[in-house]
Formats: C-alpha cells, structure tokens, sequence
C-alpha cells in the first residue's frame, strides 16, 4: 500500500511557508544568495493577475474564431472560460493553503508523486520557452514595420535582451514592467468596450455606426451560421489564448501576503474573462457582421475599430498587440524561470538552477531558459516549416495537459489539508468532487474532439505534445526508479 502523501507547510524551501525566503535567511539550495524573495507588491500582482488572462492571442487569433463560429463563437469563449474559472479555483485552493513558485507542479508532486511533478514541470518549462520564440517574432514584426532600418532579427534580439535584463535585474523590476504593460493592455481593452458598446447602442456621437447594432448577432445566417458543431471548433481556437491565468499563483509566493494574493487572484478571475474576453467579443460581433471580410483580411479589433472611422485604428491596435507581445515575454521569462527553480528545488532539475543571487534571482535558471527561447528564435528563422513548426504543435496541447493536472492533483490535495490542516482552506472548489471530475472530463473530451481536427491542425498538436510527453514522462519514471535505487542501496 502506497503511503499517504503529507501537506507540506513548506514552499520552496524548508521552514518556509510562502516558498521565499526573506533578505538573510537561508539560501537556495545549492548555492549563496537569500532565496527567493517578497519583491512584489500587492499592486504588481494586482496587475499580473489582470493582465495574464489578456494574451495577444486574443487580438490576433480572434478573427479565426469568428469565421469558424460566427456570433456563437460567445458560447466558445464561455464555455472555456468556465473551463478555466473552476480550475483557477481548483489551483487557488491548494496554492492558498501552500503558495509556492512551483504553483500546480509542487501540488502535483505532493498529491500525485514525484514523476506529476517533474513531468508537468518540464512540459510547462518548455511551452514558455517556445512562447518566448513566437512572441519575441511577433513583436519584431511589427517594430520591423516602423522601423525598416533594423532587421527583423535584430529587433527579436533586442526585445528578449532587454527583457531578460529586466528579469536578471530583480523580481520588482520585473513586476513594475509588467504593472504597466498589463495596465496599457487593460484600458485598451476597457476604452474599446466602453466606445464600441456605445456605438452598438448608437450613444457614439459622430461614429459611423450603419453596420452596428445587436441584430448583427442573429442576422447573415444566425446565432451559429455554421451550425451547432461550429462551437467545439471554436473552442479548438480558442482555449489557448486563456494560457496565462495561472500565472498570478506562481508570482504569488515572491509577494508580500502569499494568501492573500492568491486569494483574490482566484476570486477575481469571473469577472476578469467575464469583462476583458466576453465584453469585447461581443463588442467586435455587435460592431460588424460576422462575415464581414474586413475582419478576415485585417483582424477583428482593427476591423472593429476602423468600422468606427476611428483615424489609424491598424496603427492603434498594432501598439496595443505589440504591449501584449511584450507583457507575454516578460511574463514568460519569468514563469519559466521560477518553474526552472523549483524544479531545481525538488532535485527535477540541475542545482544550479535553484540558486539565487542576493537579490533573490535565479540567475542561471533565467539564463537557461532565454537560451532555449534564442535557440527557438534562430530555428524560427533558419527552419520555420521543420524545425520551430515541430516545437511549435509540440508544445500546443500543453496548456490543457497542465489543466487536467490541476483537477487530478486538487482530487488528492483537498483530502491532504483536510486531513492535516483544514484551516488552511481559505479558497474551496464549489460542488467537490463532482465539478472538478467534470471540469476533467471536458479537458479529455477537447483533447479527444482535437484528434478529429484536421482542418485546424488540432490532431497534429495533440499528437505531437502526447510525444513529448511521453517522452518526459519516460525520463520521470527512469529517473525515480533510479532514485529509489540509489536509496535502498545507501540504506
């Protein structure tokens, strides 16, 4: 009979609730420095929890969700948004009770056993590392396009130096360029749909608003133009645009009141995919029918906005894209890094990763994951139809591995604090058992519904990330076989 895994009231590091380690305390396993430390203020984490749920994919990728779904790519974006609220809430219960920068990997390696642990942190590692590639590219892209002089190349190199200095500098700088970045993302989207809500509702004083109105949701072939099925292959293009929302636990444990942080993160969650995802696509629908070719050719906030006579709307969105390109990166090089160094922490990864400068950075776990991205940017370049497009669909079904880990992980860790510290849950999952088993079973249903996809290249991503975690998965349980080994041997 396997023994019954005990919560730890640890984080990162022995003694240490909030997984940091204040300045002077013990260091990082390992190595000199003070551990992580509390550089966040409850601003920063205000912000980063705002913000990680605005992706640029929700710019650039919604057109393709709307001329799938037409005006009922609402019920896709709701659907996975309630997906992603219950397992916020699975993750807020059990990072409340034990905030840490290893966030759903440390509870996976507590509830689950050591290989959950490794094998969703390395695949989580890894997402970001190829995310900071393609964002890095993206946002070159259009710096490339206002100035021509410097190439593509050289602008991706300039962004990920510049903000992997900003990350190397300390968890506050990191955090104050992130307050900003996420707080130009979140009064872009809320000036976008507070005018265009006016101008659905013809409140927009000289606004060209002959093509808006509410009927847009129903005329051009109804509700669901493309019939009820259209709504699973909205969720397929979807759902990875919400990536990011966990984020705010994992920046939790550097905070100054861990709980708290993650507390109200957990909270805040409905109103923010609520408000920042439904509101605004709602907008874009209402603005312009959904058929539209404007918002095929341009995308759908330019076209929204240009449908407004709104004066270079293409150079307005460009900007804000650009912000969010650049809050992806920096929080990328940050999720990664703090994933890297718990992993460290837990004997997962090279020692040297756990071990932080007197500032409580994680100096070389940083370095090794911008030096993956920059080996991602060259083969995006060199190779972008083998090499990155193999990185790319390996990575891309991630996201929904890391959610069913949450629900499985959370089925275990509830019955752990009950059972030894039932204070601790401050934050509870509603209906448990019977909504994280469903929240589960869906993951498993667009998992499976994804292997159908070929028109979406849904099939070749789960196909390509299952091999990859098979692979890691592999190296997990080689890897505690031989521990074991080694530990019956000394004894």
């Amino acid at each position: 009979m396997t023994s019954q895994p005990t919560l730890r009231t640890t984080g990162d590091s022995p003694g240490d609730p909030t997984g940091t380690t204040p300045s002077g305390g013990a260091g990082a396993p390992g190595g000199h420095g003070s551990g992580l430390q509390a550089g966040l203020k409850n601003r920063h984490l205000s912000m980063i929890a705002i913000g990680g749920v605005i992706g640029a994919g929700l710019f650039v990728g919604s057109s393709s969700g709307i001329a799938a779904a037409g005006p009922g790519i609402l019920l896709s974006y709701a659907l996975v948004g309630t997906l992603v609220v219950l397992v916020m809430r699975m993750l807020g219960e059990m990072s409340a009770a034990n905030p840490t920068s290893g966030s759903f990997s440390a509870h996976a390696d507590r509830a689950l056993g050591p290989w959950a642990g490794f094998s969703i942190g390395w695949l989580y590692w890894f997402f970001w590392v190829v995310v900071l590639a393609v964002e890095a590219t993206a946002g070159a892209a259009i710096l490339e396009g206002w100035i021509p002089a410097v190439p593509q190349w050289g602008w991706a190199l300039i962004v990920m130096v510049v903000l992997t200095a900003t990350n190397l500098a300390s968890v506050g700088s990191y955090g104050e360029f992130e307050f900003w970045f996420a707080g130009i993302k979140v009064v872009a989207i809320a000036a976008f749909i507070v005018v265009g809500g006016l101008a659905v509702f013809g409140l927009l004083p000289g606004a060209d608003t002959d093509q808006a109105g509410l009927a847009n949701l129903t005329e051009h072939g109804g509700f669901l133009p493309n019939g009820a099925g259209a709504i699973l292959t909205g969720i397929l293009l979807v759902v990875f645009s919400f990536m990011g929302s966990e984020i705010a636990t994992l920046a939790a444990g550097e905070s100054e009141d861990p709980q708290r942080a993650v507390t109200k993160a957990t909270n805040s969650i409905i109103w923010r995919i609520g408000v920042f995802y439904l509101g605004s696509i709602f907008v874009v629908v209402c603005l312009l029918p959904w058929d539209s070719k404007a918002i095929a050719e341009d995308g759908s906030y330019v076209a929204a906005l240009d449908s407004l006579g709104i004066a270079h709307a293409g150079q307005i969105m460009n900007f804000i894209v650009l912000t969010s390109v650049l809050s992806c990166l920096n929080s990328g090089l940050y999720t990664a890094s703090r994933m890297a160094f718990s992993l460290g922490q837990r004997g997962d990864a090279p020692k040297a990763f756990a071990r932080t400068t007197d500032r409580g950075v994680p100096r070389t776990a940083i370095i090794a994951s911008v030096v993956f991205g920059f080996v991602a940017v060259f083969f995006n370049y060199k190779y972008p139809d083998s090499v990155f497009l193999f990185l790319v669909n390996s990575s891309g079904a991630v996201a929904l591995f890391v959610w069913l880990v949450i629900c499985f992980s959370q089925l275990r860790m509830r019955r752990i604090i009950q059972a030894e510290a039932p204070e601790k849950l401050v934050v509870r999952m509603w209906l448990y058992p019977y909504l994280t088993w469903a929240s589960a079973a869906l993951i498993v249903f667009v998992l499976g519904y994804m292997l159908t996809d070929t028109e979406h290249n849904g099939r070749t991503t789960v196909l390509l990330s299952l091999l990859v975690a098979a692979v890691v998965l592999a190296i997990a349980f080689v890897k505690q076989r031989l521990a074991g080994r080694g530990g019956a041997e000394k004894a």
